[in-house]
């Protein structure tokens, strides 16, 4: 085995390896050798002690090695490390990779030279990190067909939105504190602009559906414009705000999304705090189906990858690699914002006084279900706001009534606006 990369993740797979040799070595009925590693500096001092000849800085040494038989990929990346892949699969080497962002933009092309050249690649940590989500979408499911599948992937955002939910301190407060506790990256940005899930659920949606989906398919919201004005409302509304990535296909179409949600607090995810993540699978034979755990960290992101280490490995002592990879037969169809019916939350700021709420009200009569009024409800110098829960709408309808809502006079701002889930009625 090549291993590219000996940062966290590398270390905990170095770790686990030799550690559960043994245990292994039953599984598989052969060792596990790890010969050469690849990292950027040889002289780097390290919690974990590697033999100096097994370290490189030239990626071909472990590429084009014909004596090695798998490649670990954990250096992240993406234009540079696809071209390392690619090339490793025309030398017939096998690949297991944590690279979400890799699998999300690239794994069409990857998967499709990998049966091409009777390769395996699997990729079960790029997801959910410790949770098994990947194989079970691809084995489990297999007779059976997967409608939405919803969940927290981002255990960063998730830090983020339940120390909002159980604190009163502001976004930028809590998100220091991540900082500090090593959740959040000095770079934050892919992160809480959802952009870390958008990849994620890419390749669940994928997998799920049957069909090739990109980055590029997924409508992106992050949260840094959460307050704890919107928390607040939330818990009125028994409701949790959490970051979720959203696949869901019917007889129109798929639509993929990543946005702050209100979430009933009755819905399993609601109670998924700190770091954790969970998904839910929902399908027709089994109906809701939730996998839950810790989704970083370097042992539990490397659990995964020695998993997929385990299934290379057996594939090749029974001659069948290459013949699990999942086949993407359906259509891509993706939903038009006329097509995507939810129910939304929408917060209103409206002038001082009560004629203005009248107004308002009036004016949006026939077009929501449900009006709640509060008066000045946290900030005593704050405007008069409305609440507005809706019944199922079209996004396209939506962003047609907030643009009237903002057209009357007596409206200062549309303050927030959230999908709702979980909700009954």
């Amino acid at each position: 085995m090549g291993l590219m990369g000996l940062g966290t993740v590398g270390s905990g797979v170095m770790q686990i390896i030799e550690e559960n040799q043994r245990h292994l070595q039953q599984q598989i009925g052969c060792p596990i050798e790890v010969s050469r590693v690849l990292v950027r500096d040889m002289k780097k001092k390290r919690d974990i002690v590697t033999p100096h000849d097994k370290l490189t800085t030239n990626p071909a040494d472990i590429i084009n090695d014909p004596d090695i038989h798998l490649i670990v990929e954990v250096i992240g990346g993406v234009e540079l490390t696809k071209e390392y892949l690619l090339q490793a699969i025309e030398n017939g080497k096998h690949i297991v990779t944590a690279n979400k962002n890799l699998m999300g933009t690239y794994g069409v092309e990857i998967l499709r030279k990998a049966k091409e050249h009777g390769c395996d690649v699997f990729y079960e940590a790029s997801v959910g990190g410790g949770i098994p989500i990947i194989r079970p979408l691809v084995e489990s499911f297999a007779a059976d067909r997967v409608h939405k599948i919803m969940g927290i992937v981002n255990g960063t955002t998730n830090f983020i939105l339940s120390k909002l939910s159980k604190d009163s301190e502001t976004f930028e407060v809590v998100l220091e504190e991540a900082q500090k506790l090593g959740y959040a990256e000095s770079d934050p940005t892919d992160d809480i602009e959802g952009i870390d899930s958008a990849y994620k659920i890419s390749i669940l949606g994928s997998l799920g559906f049957q069909t090739n989906l990109t980055i590029s398919d997924v409508c992106s919201q992050g949260i840094s414009n959460i307050t704890k004005r919107d928390v607040w409302y939330g818990k009125k509304l028994d409701c949790e705000i959490k970051l979720l990535a959203i696949a869901e296909r019917d007889a129109n179409g798929i639509s993929l999304s990543v946005e702050p949600v209100m979430i009933h607090q009755n819905h399993p995810l609601a109670s998924v705090n700190g770091v954790n993540n969970a998904i839910c699978v929902y399908s027709d034979a089994v109906g809701e189906t939730i996998f839950y755990g810790q989704g970083a960290g370097s042992l539990p992101t490397a659990h995964s990858v020695v998993g997929d280490i385990v299934a290379v490995a057996k594939n090749m002592n029974q001659g069948v690699s290459g013949r699990s990879l999942p086949e993407t037969h359906e259509e891509k169809r993706i939903k038009s914002d006329d097509e995507i019916y939810e129910k939304y939350f929408i917060l209103i700021e409206a002038n001082n006084g009560n004629s203005s709420i009248s107004n308002i009200i009036s004016s949006l009569d026939g077009i929501f279900d449900t009006i709640e009024c509060f008066d000045k409800s946290i900030d005593e110098n704050a405007c008069n706001e409305i609440m507005i829960k809706t019944q199922l709408i079209s996004k396209s309808n939506l962003n047609k009534v907030l643009r009237k809502i903002e057209e009357l006079s007596v409206v200062e701002k549309v303050a927030s606006v959230y999908r709702m889930e979980g909700i009954s009625a």
